[in-house]
């Protein structure tokens, strides 16, 4: 539903984190580019103009899921940020905290706020995405990706091993340092094909309760 002025507003957030990247809106034409495109696109209400996220600056936002509120008037969309949102070069638009009545600039929060363990894993996968679209030289992360998804799999394989042989050993400590080794390389995994760890918490939710995983 758009308003009086043909628009809807639009709460960006990072689909991986879960932390809000910036407000803006669309009106028809944006939507249906959005949709059509994949990527972002708003409606400037001072420019009375057209503009695609990261057009000019190369910071593009990849849809990854729309959302309507129960009143359909507005709009969540879960995207895939390239480098910053804020065009003051922060990874969010909101990075400031209204602290003892003034404005400051506060360490960004990369994390959307939550503090679970689980979390771990959005933080690995949001360096590991940074280490794709922005390769670094002494990076291990960025000469996976480089080498191809060959180079990502044989280590898949390597390390599934080395979590078999820690078993038969049954020493602890050891079990957990190669699961782990083996976590992170299919982090990795997932990074190459674009797949948040959302999408595999989904999927397990959905697996519950079925034959097999009962409580």
């Amino acid at each position: 539903k758009f308003d009086a002025d043909g628009l809807i507003p639009a709460v960006i957030q990072e689909y991986q984190t879960g932390q809000v990247l910036m407000v803006a809106y669309m009106n028809e034409a944006s939507l249906s580019q959005t949709l059509e495109t994949g990527e972002t696109v708003f409606w400037s209400r001072s420019r009375k103009a057209l503009w695609k996220k990261g057009e000019t600056s190369g910071n593009i936002q990849t849809v990854k899921e729309i959302s309507l509120d129960c009143d359909e008037d507005a709009l969540l969309i879960k995207v895939g940020q390239k480098n910053g949102a804020c065009h003051t070069g922060h990874f969010s638009c909101f990075y400031r905290s209204w602290t003892e009545g003034k404005l400051e600039e506060r360490e960004e929060d990369r994390s959307g706020g939550k503090n679970d363990s689980q979390d771990i894993l959005n933080k690995i996968s949001r360096v590991i995405a940074l280490r794709k679209e922005n390769p670094l030289p002494d990076s291990y992360v960025s000469s996976l990706f480089s080498r191809g998804q060959d180079a990502i799999l044989k280590k898949i394989a390597e390390e599934s091993g080395e979590v078999i042989l820690s078993s038969k050993n049954l020493t602890t400590a050891e079990i957990v340092w190669e699961i782990a080794d083996l976590w992170f390389h299919t982090l990795v995994l997932l990074g190459y094909h674009d797949i948040s760890v959302d999408e595999i918490y989904r999927e397990l939710e959905k697996r519950e309760g079925k034959p097999g995983l009962k409580k």
